[in-house]
């Protein structure tokens, strides 16, 4: 007892001034002994699960039918629950019900005329699982993910099994009242939306959820309004963060991958972005030009745009394609440490015959009409296109939901996340040839590794943040187009982006973009291993989880590499990739017991999954289990409730030797 009490004694000053503090929340040693409790139970209950999805491009209906089916969690556990008590037809009526309660209840009382009946049925088997999704959890955080209106009712309901009788009778003397009352459909949707939360803890977006799919803001709206969530920003991610800060060049790629792929709902119906300035003068600058080489990338099976349409977006994507190669160059102009005067190409075109000489040859161009471009000054932009400029411009700046994006995008996103021995980030480390941590060049300075990604993520801060009109934000500004397609970019990290050459020049040769070598490397377990060491993880459970590279299933590529350190969760989301890949993605569950690598098919429509209860076919391709079942403690906020019970035990101890006195009532 004396040795303690000596210990105690002996605690600093500044310990003792934090154990005032924190006594102000605890003030009695009986409060405190009961947070200890409280705390070391919750260390022991299993790690909450975490679901992982890379490269949505934005593919709204398939990535919000994912986030509602949870890869196929929600499956798992209604079969857990009702295993051989309900035919498969029934599993997938309530899963769709649970996946879309509102749509679901309609379809169901058009057809169903014994109403009550199914009521009692139903609440039935959603208290259920619902009870299985809650089961890893304590009964204040199942509390606090529950609607405030109905939180009393699923509280009573979720801890009762209705075996005793009398407990029996009272339950269903609860769902009666809540037919009766009129409740039932609102507390269907209540208690579904509840078991969605409840069976994915955490939601990792591990980058792009922008560009080619046709509702990228949706997602986004999607996102604000789920409970858990981070992002690891992607290329094309930082392509839009790009613009939405002023980055002219960001901007007009933004505009010219979106009418490449016919796809304007995002700038028009999800951010009000006039595109009007750029119609009208591509239809009168290009009226003669038959822009073949222009013409959008449509799915076969999109009737969307008739042929007069289809012109003109040929048109608009030519347009604003000349006005983006000449921005690019006033960047690279201003910008010698860049290194990419290779990809300043105009004046190696021969306007006379049409030709381009090229380090590796002389090659005719596919399109020869540049009526914009003063073969004398090529990269100089005529008024009419720095007015398009201009317009655009203020369209980004000024559109309200895609700044309240931007700010999501910064508030919840970075470069990379190491979050319970997991590494994520969307693309690279950039790698020397012996397969050293390169060192890239940032300002002034050189930086390798984790001091690389923590320098680029400050210089997107700083554009955002930084005070207008100042050096330090343009020179972030305009970093952040260089992070699109700079040849050392973490999220880019290939020799170079070769725009120019795939629209004008046939030869395919002249179109690669040769990779870095983490893309040779990374499959090395040595490899992997030494980057997540870099990154403060060592040990058996470590992994990468990368997306950014489509894996190409179809043609035999696997997600996952380096004897499994490295997991892969780009396989295809995005429709433009499906017919490479053959699928149409991969997702990561991540629970107590393991990794489990889910392979998606493609995803029809929402329309089918609600009237056809058509889920997206799923199966686990990889499943990989922790060397031990991991519980609470064994996560990231699992050692901050540890340090936690440890300045709490101190304070028990300092109340029991009157250090700290207690302020009872």
């Amino acid at each position: 007892m004396s040795k303690d009490k000596t210990q105690t004694v002996q605690m600093s000053k500044h310990e003792l001034d934090y154990l005032e503090l924190l006594s102000e929340s605890f003030p009695t040693a009986t409060e405190v002994a009961t947070e200890i409790i409280n705390l070391e139970a919750i260390l022991n209950l299993p790690k909450g699960t975490e679901h992982f999805l890379a490269d949505i491009h934005g593919e709204y209906e398939a990535f919000i039918h994912v986030l509602k089916n949870a890869s196929g969690s929600i499956q798992r556990k209604v079969d857990e629950v009702f295993g051989g008590q309900l035919r498969l037809n029934q599993k997938k009526e309530l899963c769709t019900l649970i996946y879309y309660p509102r749509e679901k209840l309609e379809l169901v009382k058009q057809s169903d005329e014994k109403m009550e009946d199914w009521y009692m049925v139903t609440l039935n088997q959603l208290i259920k699982v619902c009870q299985k999704a809650a089961e890893k959890y304590t009964r204040s955080k199942v509390r606090k993910t529950l609607p405030p209106k109905y939180s009393y009712i699923i509280q009573e309901l979720l801890h009762e099994d209705g075996i005793n009788p009398n407990k029996s009778a009272y339950i269903s003397s609860i769902f009666t009242s809540i037919i009766s009352t009129g409740c039932a459909d609102d507390f269907i949707v209540a208690i579904s939306e509840t078991i969605q939360r409840l069976v994915i803890d955490h939601l990792h977006i591990v980058g792009d959820v922008f560009d080619r799919g046709p509702g990228a803001h949706i997602i986004m709206d999607a996102l604000m309004q789920y409970h858990h969530f981070d992002i690891q920003w992607g290329n094309h991610d930082m392509l839009w963060m790009g613009a939405a800060v002023g980055n002219a060049s960001c901007m007009a790629n933004v505009v010219r991958i979106a009418l490449r792929y016919a796809n304007l709902d995002t700038l028009e119906n999800g951010y009000g972005i006039n595109l009007l300035p750029l119609a009208r003068f591509a239809m009168d600058t290009y009226a003669n030009d038959p822009c073949t080489v222009f013409k959008p990338k449509l799915a076969q099976a999109d009737q969307t745009y008739d042929d007069k349409s289809v012109y003109l977006i040929s048109q608009m994507h030519k347009a604003i394609a000349i006005i983006q190669f000449k921005l690019e160059h006033q960047i690279i102009a201003r910008h010698p440490e860049y290194k990419m005067e290779n990809r300043d190409i105009f004046h190696l075109v021969n306007f006379a015959d049409g030709t381009i000489s090229l380090p590796s040859g002389v090659y005719p161009m596919l399109d020869k009409h540049f009526p914009t471009v003063d073969p004398a000054d090529p990269y100089a932009l005529t008024n009419q296109e720095q007015y398009i400029v201009d317009r655009l411009m203020s369209s980004f700046l000024h559109s309200e939901k895609l700044q309240k994006h931007l700010q999501c995008l910064y508030r919840n996103g970075s470069m990379y996340l190491t979050y319970n021995m997991n590494l994520l980030y969307h693309a690279s480390i950039p790698l020397n040839k012996d397969k050293s941590l390169k060192k890239v060049r940032v300002g002034d300075k050189t930086y390798a590794g984790r001091a690389l990604l923590d320098k680029v993520e400050e210089m997107i801060r700083a554009a955002y943040v930084a005070p207008e009109q100042s050096e330090q934000r343009s020179e972030a500004v305009d970093y952040m187009w260089y992070l699109w397609c700079g040849p050392d970019s973490p999220l880019f990290d290939k020799a170079m982006m070769t725009t120019f050459e795939r629209y004008f020049i046939e030869d395919k040769t002249t179109h690669h973009e040769e990779k870095g070598y983490y893309y040779i490397y990374r499959q090395e377990k040595a490899v992997c291993e030494m980057i997540l060491k870099e990154f403060g993880l060592e040990g058996p459970d470590t992994h990468i989880i990368n997306g950014h590279v489509p894996v190409k299933a179809k043609k035999g590529e696997l997600p996952i590499g380096a004897e499994g350190k490295l997991m892969l969760i780009d396989g295809g989301f995005s429709r433009a990739y499906q017919s490479s890949t053959g699928i149409a993605g991969y997702t990561l569950i991540f629970n107590s017991q393991g990794l489990h690598l889910v392979q998606h098919e493609p995803f029809s429509s929402t329309r089918k999954a609600i009237e056809e209860m058509e889920d997206i076919k799923s199966i686990t391709v990889v499943r990989e289990f922790t060397s031990h079942r991991m519980l609470v403690k064994d996560t990231d906020n699992g050692r901050v409730l540890c340090k936690q019970v440890e300045n709490l035990k101190k304070l028990h101890e300092a109340y029991n030797y009157g250090l700290i006195k207690e302020r009872r009532k």
